[in-house]
Formats: C-alpha cells, sequence, structure tokens
C-alpha cells in the first residue's frame, strides 16, 4: 500500500489505511478498530515514530566515550577511587514562574486535586541540577540568571553535601566550559576536570 500511494506507511493514519483498503477493493468493508488490532499484533504502528539526530561531529564516538566511561567509573582505563564520584550538571533556561490566582484544594474523598487555572506571570528562571550520577543524587536550584556566579552556588551546594566533598566533574555543561571548571577546581581542591 505504501508504494501505490507513493507514502511511508508512518504517512498513513488507521482511518487512511482503512479507507485505502476498501477503495482498493481489498475489503467490502472494514472498521478503522480492525485496521488497528491486524496493525498492533503485527507490531506495525505507523503512527509511532521516532525522531534522532545525526551526529556531525566527526569527534562525536571519542567525547561519547569519555563520558560513557565515567558512568561505568573509569577514566582513561583505570577505575575511579572509592572517594571519586562523577558530577553532570546542566541547566534550563526561561522557566516561566506563574503565580497562581487562588491556591489549589487538596483531594477529599471522592473529588480529585483542583488546580486554579488562572495565574499571573511573575517572570523567568533558569534552573540550574547537578546529578550524581552514581548515587542517583539530584541537587537543583533556582536563579534569576545563568552564569558563572550561578554555577558556582551550585557547585558549592553540591560539594558541602558528604560524600561530595571529593568527587570528580564535568565540564560543567555547554554554559560554562573550561575557565569555570577551573574555578571549580580553585574553591574545591578535591574536585577532578574531565
Amino acid at each position: 500500500m505504501p508504494a501505490t500511494l507513493g507514502l511511508p506507511l508512518s504517512c498513513l493514519s488507521v482511518a487512511d489505511v482503512a479507507r485505502h483498503a476498501q477503495r482498493s477493493g481489498l475489503v467490502a468493508r472494514i472498521s478503522d478498530s480492525t485496521v488497528w488490532h491486524w496493525l498492533h499484533e503485527d507490531a506495525i504502528r505507523p503512527w509511532r515514530h521516532r525522531c534522532w539526530i545525526f551526529a556531525r561531529d566527526p569527534h562525536f564516538q571519542a567525547k561519547a566515550g569519555r563520558i560513557l566511561d565515567l558512568y561505568e567509573r573509569r577514566w582513561q582505563g583505570q577505575s575511579l577511587r572509592k572517594d571519586e564520584f562523577v558530577i553532570s550538571t546542566d541547566e534550563k533556561t526561561s522557566i516561566q514562574a506563574r503565580l497562581r490566582m487562588h491556591p489549589s484544594l487538596p483531594t477529599e474523598a471522592g473529588k480529585s486535586m483542583r488546580v486554579e487555572h488562572e495565574y499571573e506571570r511573575a517572570g523567568a528562571w533558569a534552573y540550574l541540577a547537578a546529578l550524581g550520577v552514581h548515587r542517583a543524587k539530584v541537587f537543583g536550584r533556582c536563579e534569576a540568571t545563568t552564569g558563572i556566579a550561578p554555577f558556582e552556588r551550585l557547585v558549592d551546594q553540591v560539594m558541602s553535601k558528604p560524600p561530595y566533598v571529593s568527587g570528580c566533574g564535568d565540564d560543567g555543561g555547554v554554559l560554562i566550559g573550561r575557565i569555570l571548571c577551573r574555578m571549580c577546581q580553585q574553591r574545591n581542591p578535591t574536585m577532578r576536570d574531565f
């Protein structure tokens, strides 16, 4: 059928497939749900698709390999020490802060929680987060902006909590880079940059 229509199956809905089957004389009549069941049983799901980005960086494999090695607690062929931890960081910028016009009402017997739809805008915030990769511990903070000072506060927050008082860090994410890593190492001498 895709060859007949000149379209990939992923571009067709279940209703399109049913209509084409009827128009082509394959069946006199068929419901959308029957077509859906047949496709589902055969693990053919044209309504599902997956997007991806091809890596354009010629050094992508080597760079990704270093990160994956750290996730496996290895660096340059050596195991990390027991007192070393990998911290991965990232940021989410321009998160809309919204103040609800009325407080939410809690759940009651037979009633779900009710959340006010109307809100007032209260500016935008940045969320900075760090993940202790091997302990699945997340640290996060809201800041009015991004930059070196907010990132340093995140690092201080992480490094003030055991067991992260000594650790390994990635390069501070795309935002900051190598200069910030050197600054963080000066403030936290036990931190190693990868």
